[in-house]
């Protein structure tokens, strides 16, 4: 574990002993910050001050001079600023956390920096204990190659009230915002579900700044982890909250240890599998000796599975650690789950050892580590190569500045070195991915997607009338059990035991009351959140992260205009690639419970909607007739053996069901609606 210790113990030189820079230009971005009044910049007491950030654009060099010509600044207004970290406060580089602010030296003002989206709150990463200033830059684009989110990051030269500082890491701070930790914000007056189901972060790490301990869990050994609030914040969190988070956590815990797969209340349907295992991977390939327990962070959205990531504080990786206080944690043939020191919640260890678990493990690092894939070793030393290169200069100034012995080159080639044997142990000592091979998924396709719906008079509202059409493209039933929605920004797992006949289709809509007054029928469920109006990745996966399928629609040519214009997305054939845009059309077509994809038999249901005796008729012998509610609960069981049958559905609450009949020899299914 970390620790602070005196300052005296620090070997950093002395801000006083640092040698003097002579700085005109860089080929980064160059952050000039001068705080009101010269006043030195404190820990948990922000001041204010003026920030310039002089950029040229991509592959352009930037000059001090620029500093005068509005054309070539990113960013010329106010902020506020701190000093932050734990055990990086001890050095003689600090790091600081930023608000950008409005000239009222107040109001937050959301501006996007450097090319990463528009907030408000950033970090300025001195990466004082890596002096290869690579080991965060390559974790977090790693893992948004994985798929996950990762700070944005941007390399910069620091100049504070005058005095080069060196080279940093500009980064996003990590915060619910759509552009960041995609969930929706919990509130103080979020006490009961589903609302009380989320949006939290929260991370497994030491507390700084007073911020108390939101609740403990036992790690492998026996100690304890300790979890901290970092959305709601810790003053704001109430105690319903800290009690569903920290209940929530405990489930996860024990459905690790008993290792239950269970499509019900197994792991799988508590935390998002991918992300985890996304986690891990990172971890591990970096040897991240804070890892788990420190600096670990996890997400929860409203009615959504337990997240792991972003990842954050990625220093002590790759061979590094805080030799200075004697550790050397960074180990190539080691895992970190149980031997950093600062090991996680047992629950890690847990899944660890599950073989399920631990198949899809080795089965992701082995898709990773294909040609041209991110951990191919290639790929790999191509990209620390073309990192190195781009902040060669600055490093060299920062080395001078804060008098760092050694090379930077050599620094570098220790981490390819020691990369190259990391993944050799890995390789050797992960296992086999033989029985998660080639799961078998079911045919769903998403089939309508409904993602800008026009507002009227009678639904000003028109983000409520969002819907996604789910179709059964086969011929078997098929049992929905822990299918979810993977990743984040839309929100819905299915209920245990949910059932979807063949060649039919569900809805699934962001509001189940609005969608049934508009269409007269009740969709199948509510996801929580929206479907972003630009575009969207949606994807369909099983309980352990396969993909059943999956669409990246856009608002823009060649995709079909269905952008609040009163139309929607519809998929012209089941059997299309959704992913061509020229397999949907844009329509306004009004939509019917009763609408299916498959071939007609000889049946016929009338009336429908119906309210009191449904009639059932057939050329041909209709042998059975089962009704199913739309979450797959049998209503009823009747032996026919005739051409007709009289159905009461006096007792039948209102709403849409699913008739499964065997005519002829053939099964037939159709929806109904009783009203």
């Amino acid at each position: 574990m970390r620790k602070i210790l005196s300052i005296a113990c620090i070997l950093f030189p002395l801000a006083g002993l640092l040698k003097a820079q002579t700085f005109t230009s860089s080929n980064l971005p160059i952050v000039m910050i001068t705080t009101d009044g010269g006043v030195s910049i404190p820990d948990n007491n922000r001041v204010l001050a003026t920030m310039k950030i002089i950029y040229r654009g991509p592959g352009q060099r930037t000059f001090l001079t620029d500093q005068s010509n509005p054309s070539y600044l990113d960013y010329n207004g106010r902020i506020n600023i701190e000093i932050r970290g734990s055990s990086s406060q001890y050095t003689a580089k600090k790091q600081y956390g930023l608000t950008t602010l409005k000239p009222d030296n107040y109001t937050e003002n959301n501006a996007s920096l450097l090319g990463m989206p528009s907030e408000h709150d950033w970090i300025l990463n001195g990466m004082a204990w890596d002096s290869a200033f690579i080991r965060d830059y390559l974790c977090f684009n790693l893992s948004r190659q994985f798929g996950e989110y990762a700070a944005r990051t941007v390399y910069c030269e620091v100049i504070l009230n005058g005095s080069y500082k060196g080279l940093y890491l500009f980064d996003e701070k990590v915060k619910a915002d759509n552009n960041r930790v995609d969930i929706s914000k919990i509130e103080p007056s979020d006490v009961a579900e589903p609302e009380l189901s989320g949006g939290y972060i929260t991370k497994a790490d030491k507390t700084t700044g007073g911020d108390p301990i939101a609740f403990s869990m036992t790690s492998w050994y026996g100690g304890a982890v300790n979890y901290i609030h970092h959305w709601p914040k810790p003053e704001d969190a109430i105690q319903a909250q800290t009690s569903y988070i920290r209940n929530y956590f405990n489930k996860v815990a024990a459905a690790a240890q008993g290792g239950s797969t269970n499509l019900s209340t197994g792991y799988p349907v508590l935390i998002d599998i991918p992300s985890f295992i996304h986690y891990i991977i990172i971890a591990e390939i970096s040897s991240n000796a804070d890892s788990y327990g420190l600096s670990t962070f996890f997400h929860k959205d409203r009615k959504g599975k337990l997240r792991a990531g972003p990842i954050w504080d990625s220093d002590l990786t790759f061979g590094n650690d805080l030799y200075l206080w004697g550790y050397d944690r960074s180990k190539t043939n080691v895992w970190q789950l149980h031997d950093g020191g600062n090991d996680g919640s047992k629950f890690w260890w847990d899944l660890f050892q599950n073989a399920v678990f631990r198949c899809y493990l080795s089965r992701r690092w082995n898709e990773l580590a294909q040609p041209g894939q991110p951990l191919d070793p290639a790929v790999l030393e191509a990209f620390i190569d073309q990192t190195a290169s781009l902040i060669s200069e600055a490093a060299g100034r920062d080395y001078a500045k804060w008098n760092i012995g050694g090379s930077f080159t050599q620094r570098i080639a220790f981490l390819k070195s020691w990369l190259t044997a990391r993944i050799s142990w890995i390789n050797a000592n992960i296992g086999s991915y033989a029985s998660c091979s080639g799961v078998p998924v079911p045919k769903l396709v998403i089939s309508k997607i409904n993602f800008n719906p026009a507002s009227s008079i009678w639904f000003p509202d028109g983000e409520e009338l969002e819907f996604i059409e789910i179709t059964n493209n086969s011929s078997t039933e098929v049992n929905l059990s822990g299918i979810y929605f993977a990743g984040t920004g839309l929100v819905y797992q299915f209920p245990y035991n949910s059932v979807l006949a063949p060649d039919t289709a569900i809805f699934l809509a962001a509001n189940a009351s609005v969608f049934h007054s508009k269409y007269a029928f009740g969709p199948f469920g509510e996801y929580s959140r929206h479907i972003s109006n630009g575009g969207q990745k949606i994807v369909l996966a099983d309980a352990f992260g396969n993909v059943i399928d999956m669409v990246d629609f856009s608002d823009t040519i060649p995709w079909p205009e269905a952008d609040g214009n009163g139309k929607y997305l519809k998929l012209k054939d089941p059997a299309l690639d959704n992913n061509n845009p020229s397999s949907w059309i844009a329509t306004s077509d009004i939509l019917l419970a009763t609408e299916k994809v498959y071939e007609d038999f000889e049946l016929t249901l009338r009336p429908n909607p119906v309210r009191e005796i449904l009639t059932i008729e057939s050329g041909m012998i209709i042998e059975s007739v089962q009704l199913f509610s739309v979450t797959g609960q049998l209503k009823a069981d009747i032996t026919v053996n005739s051409n007709s049958l009289s159905l009461s559905m006096t007792g039948v609450p209102p709403g849409v069901y699913i008739l499964k009949a065997v005519v002829g020899g053939s099964r037939v299914t159709r929806s109904i609606i009783r009203y």
